[in-house]
């Protein structure tokens, strides 16, 4: 199939940017050009802040029926159009097609969920504790124009979040999306645009990420900021944002613990954690990273993870039996040979994969490592790739431990057929998402987000839509 070049959406249009810069979109399975994506710069950003003002100025009078339907719509579209989106994400970012589809469904079933939520932002009165007359209000208005910065791993899912939750509320809202997976973000506002949304509500922009979040977040246009991506990048732009009093919400980097007790079912664990390691390539922010597995069963844990790292088929995601794709560029080929060096230069033991595959692209074997130590970078610092970590632990208060001693709170997983074991893994493991006995199961219904260095903030649940609210008191006596 054609690929397509991507333009920016503003003002209700699709447009090359005004300076007619553009920037090449590469298939990572291929390390061949496919296509370009307009590069926004400070007259295109002008553009685009002008008009989710005056977008957000009709959205937010839009009543929360107004507003459902319309989201309804476009996630009807969603359904419709999925197998083409899916097949621009995985020429764009690599992962299977399924992998692509499936992100393309759920986001649909996202928007369909926060339509609904919309009608649930409620105020309330307050009785007044000395004149029954007097009316105390309570109010939740949207926050105004947003802006939103989104990450390449999921093109579809990060976004939707966002602009369902904002949407909902009744904000504006501008995407500065990644211009390496340019395509379907496009598809993604296109069906938005064609279910009616009114000009302005939603912008598209792409280009250089620091110059773009620079302009943005100074602008007195934008009121809230919302990022996804690197804890590094996340500071920074929390700190500029706190410089123009912005409202702000992060979901920043992770390094996810696995615990493993001594009762736990070890086939579950592999079947479950062992498929959640190696989607979308490791590329993900709630990846299971540190595996941390009780000595008794480290041994048969380990030969089997290894087992089924060995099975994965990789290759070009849109073949049709390819179970893991690439990574996005060289640049996250090198990073997992440095991971995997390191790792064992420290004492560490390869058991499966370890090494690029091919010539072309940029495809990295399922690998998994057994006893990593303590001081090897894996057991550090986020590899956002298919590298799997095992160390052994005696006693679960170690393995707790060791979970809680990095500065990331994002996810944890536990794998145990005891309640007390639960009991004091969901106490003392210090992550926002936990998940036992199960591989990860977002759902829009759940808050998603972490603690410490992995942000705050939330993007699932009722919880999310707060962060695009204003809460406000009105008090009205009788004259």
């Amino acid at each position: 199939m054609a690929y397509i070049d991507t333009q920016l959406f503003i003002g209700g249009t699709w447009q090359d940017a005004r300076d007619g810069g553009s920037l090449a979109v590469m298939n990572p399975a291929t390390g061949e050009e496919i296509g370009r994506v307009a590069c926004a710069r400070q007259a295109d950003l002008d553009a685009a802040l002008d008009a989710a003002d005056r977008g957000f100025k009709l959205w937010r009078d839009h009543t929360p029926a107004e507003r459902s339907r319309i989201m309804r719509k476009a996630a009807d579209l969603l359904r419709e159009r999925a197998d083409r989106i899916a097949e621009l994400m995985t020429l764009e970012q690599g992962k299977p097609l399924a992998e692509a589809r499936g992100e393309t469904i759920a986001a649909a079933g996202m928007i369909d969920w926060f339509a609904e939520e919309g009608f649930r932002i409620y105020g309330r009165l307050v009785p007044h504790r000395s004149t029954p007359s007097t009316r105390q209000m309570v109010l939740k208005d949207p926050v105004g124009p947003v802006a939103a910065f989104t990450p390449w791993n999921f093109p579809i899912n990060q976004i939707v979040r966002k602009i369902g939750a904002g949407l909902a509320a009744g904000c504006s809202i501008i995407v500065k999306a990644p211009q390496e997976t340019p395509a379907s973000p496009a598809a993604l506002i296109r069906a938005f645009h064609d279910a009616g949304l009114p000009e302005g509500v939603l912008g598209l922009v792409f280009g250089d990420p620091a110059e773009i979040s620079r302009y943005l977040i100074a602008s007195p246009i934008i009121r809230k900021i919302t990022f996804t991506g690197s804890t590094p990048v996340g500071k920074l732009l929390a700190g500029m944002a706190g410089q123009h009093m912005k409202r702000v919400s992060m979901e920043l980097g992770g390094h996810a613990p696995v615990i493993v007790c001594e009762d736990a079912d070890v086939a579950l664990a592999v079947k479950s954690i062992g498929g959640a390691k190696f989607r979308n390539a490791g590329q993900v922010c709630i990846a299971p990273t540190r595996f941390l597995v009780h000595n008794s069963v480290k041994h048969a844990f380990a030969e089997e993870l290894a087992d089924l790292a060995r099975g994965i088929v990789v290759g070009d995601g849109m073949a049709k039996d390819t179970q893991m794709g690439p990574l996005v560029n060289a640049r996250r080929v090198a990073a997992m040979a440095e991971f995997q060096e390191d790792a064992i230069s420290k004492g560490a033991i390869l058991l499966a994969g370890g090494g690029p595959i091919g010539e072309a692209g940029h495809f990295w074997s399922p690998t998994v490592l057994t006893d990593v130590p303590l001081n090897a970078h894996l057991f550090n610092d986020e590899p956002f790739g298919p590298v799997a970590g095992i160390r052994g632990f005696d006693a679960l208060e170690e393995a707790i431990a060791e979970a809680n001693r990095l500065s990331f709170g994002l996810a944890g997983y536990a794998f145990t057929q005891s309640l007390t074991n639960a009991d004091l893994l969901t106490r003392k493991v210090e992550v926002g998402m936990l998940w036992i006995n199960t591989p990860a199961a977002t759902s829009a219904e759940l808050p998603f987000g972490g603690m410490k260095d992995s942000g705050y903030g939330t993007e699932g649940g009722p919880e999310a839509l707060e962060s695009y609210l204003n809460t406000r008191a009105v008090v009205i006596a009788n004259a």
